[in-house]
């Protein structure tokens, strides 16, 4: 059977994750950074102030609410949980096993764009977004394709169709991405380095998942805003005492990935030719599996937020891949490459190191362990937990909306109590067909998508445009908060 799935993922990952995927999904992000006027560097200031900056000022963005939706804070909270997960550690290790240090300067393109095409997701998910029976925000790619491009003339059937498709991807992908690989990585890393057996394992993250899942979105949100934070922190300052103690290094790494992206060097040892396409499949694919901008799914959290403006959360957007992918993903494929555990020409690992087999779970533990001795290969195992963990949480939500769309209401009880026993089956399973899957289904998620922001690209240039004109440029305009007239008014009232 494992074997019959793994040839079966294998042919369908080759048709969503080829050429023309990476494209689509490179040609949106760069259109929408100059349909914005590259929004992510001519307005820094702006949404650095309105996020980070914002954090400990502004009541809004903090704290709690008393009705069914969640703070901007928390939103973030959930959605880099689902984000800061393993592919920011174990994703980019093997990134750069696969692609050649090349792969790190295509994931942080991917990035760059991908934060335009992250905003726009997240501005057409507060502009399309309802309130179901609960009171609860329901937002998300489906939405946007269903009542966004199924509402331009003559799109009705395909906007149906491709919210329908969407969602099922995100259903199916949810036990990827969001729970079968990450679950993997805890169970392989408390083996590896604490002998604890991935049954056991198992078993523990299945509890504790059942208790905060099962909750709904606001104990998922009360959980994730108070582990996030402190991981994203802790790991970055490991890292950045890495980069110090390297720092002689970073000529050397740095040189390693331009080089290697653009044929330089040969990935894995290979044809240049073959090594740039190497580098940039890598890159591309860890860095979506990542950040996920594309994927349109941190927009489900997103648009359960108590904004109103659309503009305000689509920065929101951009502050998480750059959290995400930019900073974290950066200190890590540092950390590796500036090692010396790594070849900078090609990628490839040494054999052994100190009688450890390195694989892209375990070379970033032996880093850590290279510079903090046996508290660093645990350090890194608990980062990996927490990571891991809090990403199960943040896609839990993301199935469970899915589920919402494509059954109702009623049965998301029955998606979360499935989901979470399906956190067992990924401790248990191989390291190779869970990572494989997840791609798959990121692929999956990724095409309906990105056909709704392209085609509302246009809309999202005039939301955008209608913010800075009234709210940098001072000019009297009415907003434009949502696509339903009375939700509309709602919103206006909160400004």
């Amino acid at each position: 059977m494992i074997e019959f799935i793994t040839n079966v993922n294998s042919f369908v990952n080759n048709i969503v994750w080829g050429w023309p995927a990476l494209i689509l999904l490179s040609f949106v992000g760069v259109l929408m950074t100059f349909l914005t006027k590259f929004f992510q560097l001519s307005h820094i200031g702006h949404w650095f102030k309105m996020t980070l900056g914002a954090i400990f000022k502004d009541k809004g963005v903090m704290g709690h609410t008393k009705d069914s939706s969640i703070s901007q804070f928390q939103s973030l909270c959930t959605a880099l949980a689902a984000t800061v997960g393993t592919g920011n550690i174990v994703g980019v290790a093997g990134a750069i096993m696969a692609g050649g240090p090349g792969a790190v300067l295509w994931m942080w393109l991917i990035a760059f764009f991908g934060m335009m095409t992250n905003y726009s997701e997240n501005v057409l998910g507060i502009y399309y977004r309802r309130k179901n029976s609960a009171g609860e925000w329901s937002g998300g790619a489906m939405y946007y394709l269903r009542d966004g491009l199924g509402a331009k003339k003559g799109c009705k059937a395909i906007g149906s169709v491709l919210a329908v498709l969407f969602s099922a991807f995100c259903f199916l992908a949810s036990f990827g991405i969001g729970n079968m690989t990450q679950v993997n990585s805890i169970s392989g890393n408390m083996n590896s380095v604490f002998g604890v057996p991935v049954w056991i394992t198992g078993i523990v993250v299945l509890v504790l998942g059942g208790l905060v899942i099962v909750g709904g979105l606001k104990r998922i949100a009360s959980v994730t805003e108070k582990i996030v934070p402190f991981m994203v922190v802790l790991y970055i300052v490991g890292s950045v005492v890495i980069f110090f103690t390297n720092i002689s290094q970073a000529g050397a790494v740095f040189s390693a990935i331009f080089q290697g992206a653009f044929g330089l060097k040969a990935a894995g040892g290979g044809v240049v030719g073959y090594g740039v396409k190497l580098a940039i499949e890598q890159g591309m694919k860890r860095g979506v599996f990542s950040n996920e901008a594309g994927l349109g799914s941190s927009v489900m959290v997103h648009s359960s937020s108590n904004v109103s403006e659309p503009v305000r959360q689509g920065m929101w957007g951009i502050f998480e891949v750059f959290a995400d992918t930019i900073v974290v993903c950066t200190l890590t494929a540092f950390s590796v490459l500036s090692s010396g555990l790594v070849d900078l020409e090609t990628g490839v690992a040494a054999a052994e190191y100190g009688g450890i087999e390195l694989t892209k779970a375990n070379i970033v533990s032996t880093v850590f362990s290279i510079h903090f001795g046996k508290v660093g290969a645990g350090f890194v195992a608990v980062a990996i937990m927490l990571f891991a963990f809090s990403t199960v949480l943040g896609w839990s939500h993301y199935g469970s909306k899915a589920c919402e769309f494509l059954f109702g209401e009623k049965f998301t009880i029955i998606y979360r109590v499935i989901f979470v026993l399906a956190i067992y089956g990924g401790a248990v399973m191989g390291d190779n067909l869970a990572w494989d899957l997840a791609d798959t289904f990121n692929g999956m998620m990724m095409i309906p998508n990105l056909i709704g922001v392209l085609v509302l690209s246009p809309l999202v240039y005039k939301i955008t445009r209608n913010y800075v004109d009234r709210v940098l440029k001072g000019k009297d305009e009415k907003p434009m908060l949502s696509a339903f007239p009375e939700i509309q008014k709602e919103q206006e009232k909160t400004l």
